[in-house]
């Protein structure tokens, strides 16, 4: 049997992209112990590499015992953000406590495959959102609310949905989504495949 076979991943999910101390010493002696590498993903994660399938329990195990969150199916997706405010000049809000919001308000809620999430903390869009499933841009005006995007070999800008809103308006919406999204497919399907869907939500930009 190849050995690449019985090697496995696992992901840790990083809220907001931060990596607490402890979690970081913790993945840094087990990289050690394992002889594992380590990936720091596109989604603002990091990924366990190469891990002997014998051990992949023992180091999920330890994670966990930290608080740590692993990524499984269907588990709400954690948003991709910039640095934000204060932490950037072109801030214009506090990106990690908008996905502390909304990671609070769906933290009982499981999603189908595909669906992401992006914040922006300024027009810059470092992080995509007009790209992604969802995305939220900060402006000086409010909280603009994208839906549809996708990057791939056939990238595609989201329809813009919500102008100028605030944190309560846009988590209603992202509820809205998720839940049309829910009902109307049965397996992985990014939200761009369901803009011109009859009941989509929000038929009309903004």
């Amino acid at each position: 049997m190849n050995n690449k076979s019985k090697k496995q991943n696992i992901t840790v999910l990083l809220p907001a992209g931060r990596l607490p101390l402890l979690i970081l010493e913790k993945i840094r002696e087990l990289a050690y112990r394992f002889d594992l590498e380590l990936y720091c993903s596109t989604a603002q994660n990091i990924r366990l590499l190469n891990i002997n399938k014998d051990d992949a329990e023992t180091i999920k195990n330890e994670l966990a015992a930290l608080g740590t969150a692993l990524k499984k199916p269907c588990i709400f997706p954690i948003p991709r953000v910039c640095i934000g405010e204060p932490h950037c000049k072109l801030g214009l809000i506090d990106t990690k406590l908008l996905s502390e919001k909304i990671l609070d308000h769906f933290k009982d809620r499981s999603v189908k495959p595909k669906v992401k999430i992006a914040i922006a903390a300024c027009p810059a869009n470092c992080t995509n959102p007009v790209s992604t499933d969802i995305g939220i841009v900060a402006t000086k005006a409010g909280l603009n609310l994208y839906a549809g995007g996708k990057g791939g070999s056939m990238p595609k800008i989201g329809r813009h949905i919500i102008k100028h809103g605030d944190d309560k308006t846009i988590i209603e919406a992202i509820e809205k989504l998720l839940d049309f999204h829910d009902t109307h497919t049965n397996k992985k399907q990014r939200m761009a495949k369901l803009l011109n869907h009859p009941e989509f939500p929000y038929p009309e930009a903004a």
